[in-house]
């Protein structure tokens, strides 16, 4: 919990003489979440309690989420500090590595990885999984391997075969999706040149991480560890001292512990309420924000004797813990920025 934390946030910035803010998404399965922008209230009222410093770090972790968000988070802590620091225990992907693209300096442990940042994209237009109704996300690299192994595998090289393959595609997926796949991969690609450059000046090394991350590497699931961010793509990463990296495996020991990373969410083992946390952005100055989901498992028996189980979820969204008089609140984020309002105890 925070309050076993905050002593080694204290000890973390004192190692690294910085400002820490700590910014967790769960990959629990079935209780995951992702880098988005209802977060971005949030990084402003710990980044306004902490203040201007020389040096920020950001231990994150996390599988992803919203490019937007990324982009808006990274600018928003480089605003606050001269040099900005991520400290990555273990996975930053996806939209965590457009994080860790901005930073001056990217502490990584033996474990830590980051991946690439080719995009897949969610719309009202995407196809759907026929049983549940689910939206496919849709990757750009997925489409352009369609049409390539059409070309070099196949050897279609006639217009007219062509024209039928793309149709086909068509078919199953919209081609206004298919668009957006594209221009959602130009904008990654600008977004990553934009912050490569506060830190690289070689416009070839910048390509080349580029290209790496968005077409390369082969696929959304590859790993980047250490030894290929710092040498292969030249990126500036440097290893934590053995000091270092006692404190970032105890956050990350702890952390892994209140979220349940390692125990799937199982509705089925769940007899009355529930409450799950899913993230967590906290700071020494700021206090612990947690995002949950809070409701009740019903298990009721059918004519037949069946039993039914029924989710009823009673709330999904921000609290604030307070830890000077142990009061927790919700959060409401809306135009004119964040609110906090009184809310009863809750229990994981």
């Amino acid at each position: 919990m925070y309050r076993d934390r905050i002593e080694l946030y204290k000890k973390m910035e004192q190692e690294f003489g910085s400002k820490v803010l700590v910014y967790v998404t769960s990959d629990r399965r079935n209780l995951s979440a992702q880098i988005a922008q209802d977060a971005i209230d949030l990084f402003i009222r710990h980044l306004k309690k902490t203040g201007i410093c020389k040096r920020l770090s950001l231990f994150l972790y996390t599988r992803g989420g919203d490019t937007a968000a990324a982009w808006n988070i990274v600018n928003l802590l480089k605003m606050y500090c001269d040099e900005l620091q991520v400290i990555v225990p273990h996975k930053a992907h996806s939209a965590g590595t457009i994080i860790c693209l901005g930073a001056n300096e990217i502490i990584m442990t033996k474990q830590a990885t980051l991946s690439p940042i080719d995009p897949s994209i969610t719309t009202p237009l995407n196809p759907s999984l026929k049983n549940t109704g689910e939206l496919i996300p849709i990757s750009v690299e997925a489409v352009k391997g369609y049409l390539e192994f059409a070309k070099q595998e196949l050897k279609i090289k006639e217009d007219d075969a062509l024209s039928k393959i793309y149709i086909k595609l068509s078919e199953s997926i919209h081609p206004l999706v298919i668009g957006e796949a594209y221009r959602s991969k130009d904008q990654i690609k600008m977004i990553a040149g934009k912050l490569l450059k506060q830190q690289i000046k070689n416009e070839d090394d910048i390509d080349q991480i580029i290209n790496f991350l968005c077409s390369d590497s082969g696929g959304h699931d590859y790993t980047i560890n250490r030894r290929e961010a710092e040498y292969d793509l030249k990126l500036p990463v440097k290893k934590p001292t053995e000091n270092q990296y006692k404190i970032i495996k105890a956050i990350y020991d702890d952390v892994s512990q209140e979220l349940l990373f390692e125990e799937p969410f199982n509705p089925l083992l769940i007899n009355g309420a529930y409450a799950g946390r899913c993230s967590i952005l906290e700071s020494l100055c700021g206090g612990a924000d947690y995002f949950i989901t809070e409701g009740k498992i019903t298990r009721t028996k059918d004519d037949a004797g069946q039993i039914t189980i029924s989710d009823s979820v009673t709330f999904r969204g921000w609290r604030h813990e307070n830890c000077m008089d142990d009061s927790i609140v919700e959060v409401k984020i809306n135009e004119e920025g964040t609110k906090y309002e009184s809310s009863g105890e809750f229990q994981m």
